[in-house]
């Protein structure tokens, strides 16, 4: 796989990921332990998308 398609992949993956964050922010109770396991996730890849753009 290219460095652009990862990168796209990447980007596409942290976008879903805060979608489902804002959605569970929306939720009457969000559940605390499934918001921080998403947002460990969108920081893995964040970090994952900042070594293939170097």
């Amino acid at each position: 796989m290219n460095v652009v398609s990862q990168s796209y992949l990447l980007r596409e993956r942290h976008a879903e990921l805060q979608k489902q964050i804002d959605s569970e922010y929306q939720r009457p109770i969000p559940d605390d332990v499934h918001l921080h396991e998403l947002k460990r996730e969108k920081l893995r890849l964040k970090d994952q998308l900042s070594k293939v753009d170097s």
